[in-house]
């Protein structure tokens, strides 16, 4: 597998499987040596822990990014995911779009689902996320996120020609190659992958249940499987196949409320991708 660098802009939830706490170890596992630029520092992440502490380290950010100029270091890649505010979002694109980015930039917009933001966020944060998606190699977002992002009404089951549409529209935004995850047939969920005129799509049964972090851990998967050289539409499935995984591994443990047993299952991805990327 080849050897890279890459960002990812995320907060830090010290306990709770999800932002840089899945990004990082995935990553790393993948083969993609990962810096971070963490936005802000949590105790918990914000799904079903009451009273969490957050420190806000958007004014460190600006230093942090002037010393890696001063330094001359790059990256082969920037990811974002959970920013947490227009600042964060300002910076994050200056770094993606810079001199200090030397590869494609990954954009998991993180902002909400099932039809609801997540604490937090409103409309004006929705609006700052526009300029990423604008900018995106890779735009990742959920149906909820597509819609929000689009100024649009959300519709939970899209039939095929309004996903199609939903594409077109992120698109017109700017965003070069589309991943739309949580789509699927009846009965299914999965993802849809518009990039160069070509619309892919990839399914599974649905897990009557939700878990904290699959997102993270999807994105996580397939920034590292694309920039392996995998194409869209493998990244997406392999993302899509571990993200199950991660799920069966859990759902018999009533304890583990706060994200997906997913560090078991590295090794394995592991080879996987190693076999794909060959």
């Amino acid at each position: 597998m080849k050897n890279i660098r890459i960002l990812s802009i995320q907060d830090i939830s010290c306990v709770g499987q999800c932002s840089l706490t899945v990004a990082l170890p995935i990553l790393s596992a993948l083969g993609i040596e990962t810096a971070i630029l963490p936005t802000a520092l949590l105790s918990t992440h914000t799904g079903g822990f009451k009273g969490f502490t957050f420190l806000d380290l958007q004014e460190e950010l600006p230093k942090i990014h002037a010393h890696w100029q001063k330094e001359g270091i790059s990256f082969e890649g920037v990811y974002t995911g959970y920013l947490g505010s227009q600042k964060d979002v300002a910076i994050a694109l200056e770094i993606a779009r810079g001199e200090t980015n030397k590869g494609p930039f990954f954009v998991d917009p993180a902002f909400g689902d099932h039809g609801s933001l997540y604490y937090g966020f409103d409309e004006t944060y929705v609006k700052a996320m526009r300029s990423l998606a604008e900018q995106a190699d890779f735009l990742l977002p959920n149906l909820t996120e597509a819609y929000a992002l689009l100024g649009l009404p959300y519709n939970p089951n899209p039939n095929e020609d309004e996903i199609k549409d939903l594409c077109s529209k992120l698109h017109d935004l700017g965003a070069k190659t589309i991943v739309l995850k949580g789509v699927g047939p009846k009965g299914q969920t999965g993802i849809v992958v518009s990039s160069n005129g070509r619309f892919e799509s990839y399914s599974h049964p649905r897990i009557p249940q939700d878990f904290h972090g699959t997102g993270d851990v999807f994105a996580s998967v397939f920034v590292a499987a694309s920039l392996q050289g995998l194409c869209p539409i493998e990244a997406g499935k392999l993302a899509c196949d571990f993200v199950c995984k991660a799920i069966e591994a859990t759902m018999n443990d009533p304890t583990h409320t706060y994200g997906v047993k997913f560090e078991p299952l590295l090794g394995e991805l592991a080879m996987q991708l190693k076999e794909l990327a060959k």
